[in-house]
C-alpha cells in the first residue's frame, strides 16, 4: 500500500514592501512521503516571496509536468513557474518555454553549488529565468518551524525576508545567482 501525503495547514500574513503586496493566505500543503520538512518549508518560503492571489501549490513531487508552485493568467497561460531544489537542465528548458517567468530556489550547500557550476552556462540563453540560492543554515532553521498547523508573519524588504511565528523568528536573504 502506498504511503499518503501528510497535510499541513498554514496561515501566512505577507507584507512585501519590495512589490507593494500585502495579503493573508490560508494554505494547505501536502507533504509527499519522500519530501522533508526542509523542502516543504522552502516551498512555503517560495510562496511568501512570490505571493499573489493566483499563485498555487501543485501536485509537486508526484508529477513530472508541473513545478512546485505556479501562477496562471486569467486565460490559462502559465505566468510564473517556481521550482524548489536543483532541477535537471531539460526541466529548466521546458519551464522557460512554457512560462513567462521561471524562478528556481536552490538549496543544499554542496548540491546546489555543484549543480550551478554545471547549469550556469546552459542558462544564459533564458531571459525569463531567475535562480536564487538559500543558505543552508537558514533552511535548517526553517525546517524546525514546521508544524501541522502553522501561523506565520512574513515581511520582505530590500531582498531580505523575515519569517516569524509566535515562538521563532528567522531572517533569510536569498542569494541571486542569475
Amino acid at each position: 500500500m502506498a504511503l499518503k501525503a501528510t497535510i499541513f495547514k498554514a496561515r501566512l500574513q505577507v507584507a512585501d514592501m519590495d512589490r507593494d503586496y500585502y495579503g493573508e493566505h490560508l494554505l494547505t500543503l501536502a507533504r509527499h512521503p519522500s519530501e522533508t520538512d526542509e523542502r516543504m518549508m522552502i516551498r512555503l518560503l517560495a510562496f511568501a516571496l512570490n505571493a499573489s492571489e493566483q499563485l498555487e501549490f501543485t501536485r509537486g513531487l508526484s508529477t513530472d509536468d508541473e513545478p512546485d508552485l505556479w501562477e496562471h493568467s486569467l486565460s490559462g497561460e502559465v505566468e510564473t513557474w517556481i521550482e524548489v531544489g536543483v532541477p535537471a537542465e531539460d526541466r529548466v528548458r521546458k519551464a522557460c518555454g512554457r512560462a513567462d517567468r521561471v524562478l528556481i530556489y536552490a538549496y543544499g550547500q554542496r548540491t546546489a553549488s555543484v549543480w550551478w557550476k554545471k547549469m550556469e552556462a546552459a542558462t544564459t540563453r533564458f531571459d525569463n529565468l531567475q535562480v536564487f540560492f538559500l543558505p543552508a543554515e537558514s533552511c535548517v532553521q526553517l525546517a524546525t518551524m514546521a508544524e501541522r498547523n502553522m501561523d506565520f508573519s512574513v515581511t520582505i524588504q530590500d531582498g531580505q525576508l523575515w519569517f516569524s511565528s509566535a515562538e521563532q523568528s528567522l531572517e533569510v536573504t536569498p542569494e541571486r545567482w542569475k
